[in-house]
């Protein structure tokens, strides 16, 4: 490869990394002291974790850096009995979630993501980014995900929230292939086929 066109490669890469919100691992669950799994700590605590010790790093260099956690807001949209099951397209951004199923609409917190110090407000923009939905919702804190058995768990936590709507009129934007209302029982189908988090979620949801 010659040096003009290697250096356009490097140009393309850098344009479409970004900078992302991360914490160490350490300052997050100091003194060894992660879980594996959902559970629902004290959400004051854990955000002003987050606003204290926060810094905005390549992305594409944390997600092979497992010393830190990258914030990711998870939301679970529910209507009525039904919640919004997603599949990722063939071609997502996080290529090892691709053709996956998904409880959790979720995404990277930016530096311009940040006008609250409130991850609810972050996670409601998240969302609209991701669906179209015309109706109200309301949301509840479900709990912090964190899961090391894989590569992506890794080097991510999620905050899970539970979005009650009262609109079934919900549909994917660009990022996801489709999504559709689905009972628990409907959604066990997709067992199988769900990404780590959504069967921890699904679990999480089954036995609450």
């Amino acid at each position: 490869m010659s040096t003009q066109k290697q250096t356009l490669k490097q140009k393309i890469v850098i344009r479409k990394d970004e900078n992302i919100l991360v914490v160490k691992r350490d300052d997050l669950f100091p003194n060894d002291s992660s879980w594996q799994g959902l559970q629902r700590p004290k959400e004051n605590s854990f955000v002003e974790t987050i606003m204290t010790k926060k810094e905005f790093l390549s992305r594409a260099i944390m997600e092979n850096d497992p010393s830190y956690k990258q914030i990711i807001p998870y939301l679970v949209f529910k209507n009525k009995n039904k919640y919004f099951l997603m599949q990722r397209k063939a071609k997502a951004s996080e290529s090892r979630l691709a053709g996956n199923y998904s409880l959790g609409i979720g995404g990277h917190i930016r530096q311009d993501d940040m006008k609250e110090a409130d991850i609810a407000s972050w996670a409601r923009r998240e969302f609209y980014e991701e669906v179209n939905y015309p109706g109200n919702f309301e949301v509840n804190f479900l709990g912090v995900l964190n899961d090391d058995s894989n590569d992506v768990g890794k080097v991510h936590v999620g905050f899970v929230y539970l979005l009650e709507g009262d609109s079934g009129a919900i549909s994917v934007k660009e990022e996801l292939e489709s999504g559709v209302l689905l009972t628990l029982d409907e959604c066990e189908l997709f067992y199988d086929r769900m990404e780590q988090w959504t069967k921890i979620v699904f679990n999480f949801l089954r036995a609450s």
